[in-house]
């Protein structure tokens, strides 16, 4: 089964901003979370003997409650990713709310680009160029073909 893709403007895009702000703020705050629990819970099963003891089923039972506390913030996590997917708007690095909108520039396939604590999408990029490769959105902006195209009238 194919998804098919959304493509928006950049006043689309700029009007779905509060809610995937707030949604981008939610996901890059549990998954800091989520990686230092991972990164504790490996510490601990590392230090931990071999052998079972009385003390060991203790300890046991708070990883294996620990293992399930993180589970359950991983499925949160794919929910906040769902939610925005369903918003257009595409994770890129959750560690610093990375976002990219799908865009039609002329003929092709961009990415509009906005990163968490940007008041508003300023950016652009070709799909393969990544957040390497973001340009201002100005009038008059490259397209990278050698034209130029006001690229916030890029149609959805």
């Amino acid at each position: 089964m194919s998804e098919s893709k959304q493509f928006l403007t950049v006043d689309q895009a700029n009007q779905r901003l509060p809610l995937v702000r707030s949604i981008v703020a939610d996901i890059v705050e549990l998954y800091d979370h989520v990686a230092q629990r991972r990164e504790r819970l490996a510490e601990i099963k590392s230090l931990r003997p071999d052998r079972q003891s009385l003390v060991d089923d203790v300890y046991s039972e708070e990883v294996e409650q620990d293992e399930r506390d993180l589970e359950r913030e991983i499925v949160r996590l794919r929910g906040f990713v769902a939610e925005l997917q369903g918003l257009g708007a595409e994770l890129k690095d959750p560690t610093i709310g990375l976002v990219d909108f799908r865009a039609k520039l002329e003929d092709r396939e961009v990415c509009l680009c906005w990163k968490l604590g940007e008041d508003e999408i300023g950016f652009w990029h070709d799909v393969d160029a990544g957040f390497g490769g973001r340009q201002p959105l100005l009038v008059g902006a490259a397209t990278g073909d050698g034209t130029t195209e006001d690229v916030t009238d890029a149609e959805a």
